[in-house]
């Protein structure tokens, strides 16, 4: 493993609202970072879209995830491709409410809800989510922070450079692992002023929100520049376009999802030896099966 993990102020737990999640770090027995499993509730996402759009179906999805060893299942019933179209609250939670309420009851893990919207985030709490995981680093919505501290629950806070209806438009940077990082203090300590405890703060480098094929690759292999944030970090590199692309170079032509699959469970590793703590996956069952050997 990385000489990287032995970086000062390494977080040992991740404080949700009613649970603790340990985190691999130095001495620790758990050497893998824990695995998010991704529950797309919606006709639109890049790489699932419409899949999973029924109660039946995500809560199927979620519970799948489970048994191939996912740690936590994110929830979310917006897409935030490139491109995509806002939705409106109501109809978000009409599509997350019901699968939130029975993966709590059934899935025996943490529940995420993927929303930038309080209300939503709200109503997912109510019904027993554990995060949430905001991709506007919880600045979108002005009652996200409130709704966060009243409640408890431990939140993700992620980078990203405009919004998913402009962000691949022409994404720019001087230094993106630097810019990057201050955004991310910058985050962490509004949280902080705020009144969330660190405990419950995770943060995220957002790959593939508003930056080219250069930024994700840099950010994935600087990782490690992250960790001196002292919180958990999460990244999400699960069927982005940036593995595509450098799977579609390897082989001569473009590469299908499950190829994909192989990249995310390449990179996990990648991730893994910088000492990264949570990776948000599609596969989980390939990057946990890949995590264990890599990590063992």
């Amino acid at each position: 493993m990385s000489a990287h993990l032995n970086t000062p102020c390494r977080p040992t737990h991740w404080h949700l609202r009613t649970l603790q999640l340990a985190l691999p770090h130095p001495g620790s027995a758990l050497k893998r970072p824990l695995v998010m499993g991704i529950v797309n509730v919606t006709p639109d996402s890049f790489s699932d879209g419409g899949q999973h759009a029924s109660v039946e179906a995500a809560v199927n999805h979620g519970l799948e995830l489970v048994s191939q060893g996912a740690d936590i299942l994110d929830v979310g019933g917006e897409s935030t491709r490139p491109f995509s179209q806002a939705v409106a609250a109501d109809e978000e939670w009409r599509r997350v409410g019901e699968v939130v309420r029975q993966l709590v009851e059934r899935a025996g893990v943490a529940v995420s809800i993927d929303t930038s919207k309080s209300v939503v985030a709200a109503r997912a709490i109510e019904a027993g989510a554990e995060i949430i995981n905001d991709v506007t680093g919880l600045a979108g919505d002005r009652d996200m922070i409130r709704v966060a501290l009243d409640t408890g629950v431990g939140v993700c806070a992620m980078h990203m450079q405009g919004t998913p209806q402009s962000m691949q438009v022409a994404p720019t940077y001087s230094d993106v692992v630097a810019e990057v990082h201050a955004y991310l203090a910058a985050r962490r300590e509004a949280l902080l002023a705020a009144g969330i405890q660190r405990g419950k703060i995770c943060l995220d480098p957002g790959i593939g929100f508003g930056k080219t094929h250069a930024h994700n690759l840099t950010l994935l292999t600087h990782a490690a520049d992250f960790l001196d944030l002292g919180v958990p970090i999460m990244v999400g590199h699960s069927r982005k376009a940036f593995i595509g692309i450098m799977i579609d170079r390897a082989i001569g032509r473009p590469a299908t999802v499950a190829q994909r699959d192989g990249g995310s469970a390449g990179a996990a590793c990648v991730l893994a030896a910088q000492g990264v703590q949570i990776v948000r996956v599609h596969a989980v069952g390939m990057v946990r099966s890949a995590l264990e050997l890599f990590c063992y």
